[in-house]
């Protein structure tokens, strides 16, 4: 008499377990894309923002801005700033260049992640334009320049937590492009990304 009742519990258990089970699929996918629109609206992890132009007017306030370079195992490039460092002031637009090299005997793509420290102060540093909004492809030997315009938005003169601030460090690393056919793993370039995060952070740290 209780079998009927006890084959439907167990089927809603299922469902409901299947349905669970689902959802956390369903969060593994959405997780990725969320995390970095959260990063990109706070800052967190050094991660810059986007502008389409700077302030009308720059403030007084001085920033020393320095420029760093790095080039994943995988991509057969040179990579390197045109200048270690420049000094400007709050609001200031700014304009600097890299240098590329492929240094392989076949045309390579790439693409280049970024990030600044000190880590906090990534939601103030604003990019107009950036080689790294695009995929870069380089023939055999061919050398580029690539250009990046920026400034500090004014908005951290009201941020006590960076008074102390006085410089800020922006950070590239290129990877080969996931489109290119020797491109590397996607899992390989993340972890990459997140081992160099850490780096940064426990150096704040200590």
């Amino acid at each position: 008499m209780h079998s009927r009742p006890r084959r439907t519990r167990n089927a809603t258990v299922a469902l409901m377990l299947g349905g669970l089970a689902f959802g956390m699929v369903g969060l593994a996918f959405a997780a990725v894309p969320l995390y970095r629109l959260f990063c990109q609206v706070t800052g967190f992890g050094g991660t810059t923002q986007v502008a389409e132009s700077p302030p009308a007017e720059a403030g007084q306030r001085l920033f020393k801005v320095r420029f760093n370079a790095d080039v994943n195992r995988d991509l057969p490039w040179r990579f390197w700033p045109e200048q270690r460092e420049v000094t400007l002031r709050v609001g200031e637009p700014g304009l600097v260049f890299y240098g590329a090299e492929n240094l392989s005997a076949r045309t390579v793509s790439g693409v280049a992640t970024f990030n600044v420290t000190p880590l906090k102060a990534g939601q103030y540093f604003n990019k107009v334009q950036c080689f790294c909004f695009d995929e870069q492809k380089l023939a055999p030997g061919e050398t580029a320049r690539l250009g990046v315009s920026f400034f500090v938005d004014p908005a951290i003169l009201e941020d006590r937590n960076l008074d102390e601030v006085t410089a800020i460090t922006l950070s590239y690393t290129f990877f080969r492009s996931l489109g290119d056919p020797d491109g590397a793993p996607a899992e390989a370039a993340g972890a990459a990304r997140e081992q160099a995060f850490a780096e940064r952070r426990k150096a704040e740290i200590d």
